[in-house]
């Protein structure tokens, strides 16, 4: 990280300094930052300047976000209608608001991005009241509150998955389908052609729930891989990720079982070891699904099940619709069919292959690229259509 943090400091560096400055909003999770960060790389490339503002949560995670400044403005997540809870968030969007308001007349940004997430509100909406050109990023299939809160204030929505806004004329007009921009180690991984298992070969199989891990998976992972016969066990090649708390029964499971299996709490190199898998299995975050369809990988997805938005089972889908993933509804995620889905696949390797295929052809490889062109697009002035009507 570049530059100084900055929240209620002093002044930074004059705006007279600073040409086609572009202020990115994200915050809590890598599903925003990563996508941030490869936008902010695409800017950078085209001469422009980078900010980044988020809350004190992402801030500590954005070390390496290629940003002159990072901007820690209050934020908070609705987390409770009661009317302390809401009185609450309600006092930190209104500080974030105040902080937003007085960062954007010092930095003059010519464009705000934001990446979803309550982090982004502020900043979002203090480009709408200053007449600042603004864009919110949508990843996933359906658009979250926080993005459904500010749709109608930006100056264009980007979307991840086509045909986001076609149910809303008012929000369609400005909707712009670009992907999901994906990480540079993504990027790389995709050059990496798929490599079917052989019969009797080995099977590899990667498992991931989420930046910071799913239950779910230690529970039902070992117990679906205890229920194979000894000659498929003996094939399985297992990365899992798993919660520091699950580490070591997960670990004793596959030790007892002689299963081969590298059990972490995280993966740095995570798209390198999709690109080396037969199979994924995982939860559907729209990273997730973004960079399954840009390797190209075969996939058991399971959608988180008590996300309000339902957004991971709108992600999943759109690789279920073309055979390129099989979905299972957390409830249908079990031993006994986790271990009747494994045991099929294995049986027919081809069968993989054509999942592989279908989910490379879904991939949007150059998505920062197109965001950028958008984003260059607002700051010299532009409007949507005209974006569109170039790009048709």
């Amino acid at each position: 990280m570049r530059g100084r943090q900055h929240g209620y400091g002093p002044p930074g560096p004059s705006r007279a300094n600073v040409t086609d400055l572009v202020l990115l909003a994200a915050g809590g999770t890598g599903g925003h930052l990563f996508p941030a960060e490869a936008l902010a790389a695409a800017l950078i490339r085209r001469g422009m300047t980078v900010d980044l503002a988020t809350d004190a949560r992402a801030a500590r995670y954005a070390g390496h976000f290629p940003a002159r400044e990072l901007h820690v403005l209050p934020a908070d997540t609705v987390r409770g209608r009661s009317p302390v809870a809401l009185a609450r968030t309600g006092f930190a969007l209104a500080s974030g608001l105040v902080s937003s308001l007085r960062l954007l007349r010092r930095v003059k940004p010519a464009v705000v991005v934001g990446f979803g997430g309550y982090p982004t509100v502020p900043p979002l909406l203090a480009a709408a009241l200053s007449g600042v050109p603004s864009l919110i990023h949508e990843a996933n299939g359906v658009m979250g509150r926080a993005n459904r809160m500010l749709a109608g204030r930006v100056s264009a929505i980007a979307t991840g998955f086509p045909g986001l806004a076609k149910a809303d004329p008012a929000l369609a007009v400005k909707a712009v389908w670009t992907g999901n921009p994906l990480r540079p180690a993504a990027i790389a991984a995709a050059a990496t052609p798929y490599d079917p298992p052989q019969p009797g070969g080995a099977l590899r199989v990667l498992v991931f729930g989420g930046s910071q891990g799913a239950r779910v998976m230690s529970d039902v992972v070992p117990e679906a891989v205890e229920r194979l016969d000894a000659a498929l066990r003996a094939r399985l090649v297992l990365v899992q990720q798993a919660r520091e708390e699950d580490l070591a029964r997960v670990r004793d499971t596959y030790a007892r079982l002689g299963v081969t299996a590298e059990v972490a709490p995280f993966f740095d190199d995570l798209p390198a070891r999709m690109a080396r898998a037969h199979l994924v299995i995982a939860r559907s975050g729209a990273g997730t699904v973004a960079e399954l369809s840009a390797i190209g990988r075969p996939s058991i997805l399971v959608p988180l099940p008590h996300a309000l938005d339902q957004d991971q089972a709108a992600n999943a889908r759109t690789l279920a619709d073309v055979e390129a993933a099989l979905v299972l509804r957390q409830v249908e995620f079990d031993p006994d069919r986790l271990a009747l889905e494994l045991h099929s696949f294995a049986s027919e390797p081809m069968s993989l292959t054509r999942m592989a295929d279908r989910a490379r052809s879904q991939g949007v490889l150059d998505a920062a690229e197109r965001l950028g062109d958008l984003v260059r697009h607002l700051a010299d002035g532009g409007a949507v259509a005209t974006f569109r009507g170039n790009r048709a």
